[in-house]
């Protein structure tokens, strides 16, 4: 069996950061917002922020989680209390393995500043007690294959990927063509979330008798495969391409989650 759940921006979280600089649309909120989707397996937060010039957030504290920026458009400089000062551009990747705890701010350079970060949550208790980490990738550093006729594929963790971390899961950054398919096994067990960073089309079930699953620009998709490997497509509007950034991440762990 698999689902496909679509939830479209008025069920997201919306909100702001230094005063009204940085606009910020979060699949995944933290507990007190109002995002429909509260986690995806260990994929605790999720936020997807734009930022017209230049805005920045202050020195805060982290513990446990592991942390990923994803820059799309403008740049990212991060400072942390472990001495880093990094700045990345598009398609480049900043991680922070918080462990222990460590503090980091954080600013976007425009003009029209783009970028994801991204929460995942391994066992706390047992993170809590390592060291924490900073590392940072640029986009070339990323394998890029073209699975099939107009599409492109970037893994951003997993095979040939350079970062490693506790939580099981896997990214891909994914550009459609107009009106071609992408096509990918989902393990059973396993779950996908997705954002439609650019364009819309249809998830395809692979088994004929169900019907496509309309998705527009914008829509975070949560597809979970249970009792069996399930194989998804992803088509493209004939009209646009589509630009899709996929999460694949247990839909259960072994390990206890943090109670909302």
């Amino acid at each position: 069996m698999m689902t496909i759940k679509i939830y479209p921006p008025e069920q997201q979280d919306d909100s702001w950061f230094d005063g009204t600089n940085i606009r910020v649309q979060k699949p995944i909120g933290f507990p007190q917002e109002n995002s429909v989707v509260q986690r995806v397996g260990p994929l605790f937060y999720w936020s997807w922020a734009h930022t017209k010039e230049k805005g920045g957030i202050g020195l805060h504290p982290h513990r446990g989680f592991e942390i990923m920026s994803y820059v799309i458009n403008g740049q990212l400089t991060h400072g942390d209390t472990l001495g880093t000062k990094s700045t990345i551009g598009p398609g480049g990747v900043q991680v922070m393995q918080t462990g222990s705890g460590v503090s980091h701010q954080e600013e976007v350079q425009g003009p029209d500043a783009e970028s994801f970060q991204i929460w995942l949550e391994p066992y706390l208790s047992e993170a809590m007690k390592r060291t924490p980490t900073y590392r940072d990738y640029r986009n070339e550093d990323f394998p890029v294959t073209a699975p099939a006729q107009g599409v492109s594929r970037k893994t951003l963790i997993g095979e040939g990927a350079p970062i490693q971390l506790v939580t099981d899961v896997k990214m891909w950054d994914i550009t459609v063509a107009q009106g071609q398919a992408y096509q990918h096994v989902i393990p059973a067990g396993y779950s996908w979330a997705a954002l439609a960073v650019r364009g819309g089309g249809t998830w395809e079930n692979m088994n004929p008798e169900n019907e496509p699953v309309l998705f527009h620009h914008k829509d975070f998709s949560v597809i979970e495969a249970t009792g069996n490997n399930k194989s998804i497509g992803l088509r493209a509007d004939r009209d646009s391409n589509v630009r899709m950034f996929a999460i694949e991440l247990p839909t259960t762990v072994d390990y206890p989650l943090y109670q909302r």
